[in-house]
């Protein structure tokens, strides 16, 4: 935990899920940290924004979230300023969108909402940015963190939140004879952890291509730099394409939502259609050709919220990682391209 978040200090969570994490630390602030209001956004995952909902509703305080916007697919900082009060004990929001890729600007979301109020908690649902970039729990000062190992090819069957020092010792569900800090219930399966040590131990070994540094966080953050370029190259290419195979932005037929041009401030995520046909059967004949993408609709607990927040009934989540290799960009615009005429109006 202290190599992927930079942490220092504070506490391990270890739950079968991200969500279950995310429902524990969230339970633990609202339930014992005074103030009249809790704040989440309309683009966060259920497990975040229900978690807030559900215990605002237990302990009586005002459930408020922030509204998108629909051209960058993020929450503005003046958006927080809007919702958050000096009551306002809870701050949750997400890294980045799990349908658009756009990364929240944490830095000044974290900075305006202390400003309003220096003793806010604040906590983000890492889910789907932390395997795509480097974070820093430290400098920000997040007071929580929550992440899934399956989303960085670890297993499945355990999710990990951090929370730091001062969320640590709140009352909690534990052993009662251990230390307050201990949050751990019972022996998670150490498999588990030897996987996300392996992952760790990749990304070291790719920093190692590109730094002299031996400290093994370091060596994480070059490493995830590195894969945070190659992952902006790869979606340059997706959506520019090259001389050889026009990119999503130059295909006729082809949306894409939330196209924002600075892609620094986006994880490699697209959210797209084809004209002409719907979504469920586009996902099949992506996936008759050896793709797999996945629909975002807004019949979907899941995705309903989020994809009407920009302005959408939903879109082709199309989600490469940097293993992903720039033929396997052209193949995917080839066959889009393939769809895009087969399916014209």
């Amino acid at each position: 935990m202290q190599v992927i978040l930079g942490a220092k200090g504070g506490a391990l969570i270890t739950e079968m899920t991200a969500s279950q994490a995310m429902f524990q630390m969230v339970g633990a602030i609202l339930e014992n940290v005074e103030g009249d209001s809790a704040v989440t956004s309309v683009l966060e995952h259920p497990s975040a924004f229900d978690a807030v909902k559900y215990y605002c509703g237990k302990t009586g305080k005002e459930f408020r979230v922030a509204q998108a916007n629909p051209k960058t697919g993020g929450i503005d900082v003046e958006e927080i300023r809007r919702v958050v009060t000096p009551g306002t004990c809870l701050l949750s929001i997400m890294y980045a969108s799990n349908i658009t890729g756009t990364i929240m600007d944490m830095e000044a979301i974290v900075k305006a909402a202390r400003e309003i109020n220096p003793d806010i908690y604040i906590i983000s649902d890492a889910v789907q940015h932390a395997p795509h970039a480097i974070m820093d729990v430290e400098e920000l000062k997040l007071d929580g963190v929550n992440f899934a190992p399956y989303k960085f090819f670890g297993t499945r069957g355990m999710g990990y939140g951090y929370v730091s020092d001062r969320v640590a010792k709140l009352p909690h569900r534990k052993i009662l004879q251990r230390p307050e800090d201990v949050w751990e219930l019972g022996s998670p399966t150490p498999g588990n952890f030897a996987a996300m040590s392996a992952v760790v131990d990749y990304v070291c070994w790719i920093g190692g291509h590109f730094t002299d540094k031996t400290e093994r966080r370091q060596l994480f953050a070059a490493g995830m730099e590195r894969i945070h370029l190659q992952e902006r190259a790869l979606l340059w290419r997706m959506l520019e394409g090259s001389d050889k195979v026009p990119g999503l932005r130059h295909i006729p037929g082809v949306k894409v939502y939330v196209d924002t041009e600075d892609l620094s401030c986006r994880d490699l995520i697209v959210a797209m259609s084809i004209d002409g046909i719907v979504l469920s059967r586009c996902v099949q004949e992506y996936q008759k050709r050896g793709v797999t993408v996945f629909e975002r609709l807004n019949t979907s607990v899941y995705s309903k919220r989020i994809v009407e927040a920009i302005g959408i009934e939903g879109a082709i989540r199309v989600s490469p990682l940097h293993c992903h290799t720039v033929e396997d960009i052209d193949r995917y615009l080839e066959i889009t391209q393939e769809l895009a005429k087969e399916f014209a109006c």
